[in-house]
């Protein structure tokens, strides 16, 4: 009995292991068809796409082909030619004509003028009255803050708009500095 048995255990064993090969084949098999089928898909897209392109390119040369039609017919466009092209302004000036006698004159950008250096602002102006605001009422009212200091040369604020970027960046900020001090 026991040759018998290790017999059907040998058998087990071949059975078993030919049914893992084949499994382990066949799942290949399926793997491989599987990555085909998606190779297929993608070629199928890329030429529906490449289809999509023809179409688009065929329906926009056959309106080409209708719109040279009407072109021909209907308005009598024509391409330009190379003499048509203007080499400078010179030859552009050379195209045109004096006024005649009567014409309008020639009609000019207009231009505001420009505001003086000092600000460029107009004064003030109450909306109450509509007469000019006394600029003495407003610099009479006490300053509640004080971080700004006027500078003396021009009598404006340290970080006012008439001076150069450089030289407002070079002015200690007052809004800027340590939010918090650290102790050590």
């Amino acid at each position: 009995m026991r040759a018998g048995s290790r017999l059907r255990q040998i058998g087990w064993a071949v059975a078993l292991s030919i049914c893992v090969t084949g499994f382990v084949a066949l799942t290949f098999r399926v793997n491989a068809v599987k990555s085909e089928v998606r190779l297929a898909e993608r070629t199928i897209v890329a030429l529906e796409r490449e289809k999509l392109l023809l179409e688009t390119e065929f329906q926009t040369r056959a309106n080409q082909q209708q719109l040279a039609n009407w072109n021909r017919v209907e308005f009598g466009y024509q391409a330009p030619t190379a003499d048509q092209y203007l080499e400078n302004e010179r030859e552009l000036a050379q195209l045109g004509m004096p006024r005649a006698v009567g014409a309008p004159d020639p009609i000019r950008v207009a231009m505001a003028p420009k505001e003086a250096e000092d600000g460029g602002f107009p004064a003030f102006v109450s909306p109450l009255t509509g007469q000019p605001a006394n600029v003495t009422e407003v610099a009479d009212k006490p300053q509640a803050d004080t971080r700004f200091e006027k500078n003396s040369d021009e009598g404006r604020n340290s970080m006012s708009a008439p001076r150069s970027l450089s030289e407002r960046l070079a002015i200690d900020n007052p809004l800027s500095g340590s939010m918090a001090e650290v102790s050590e």
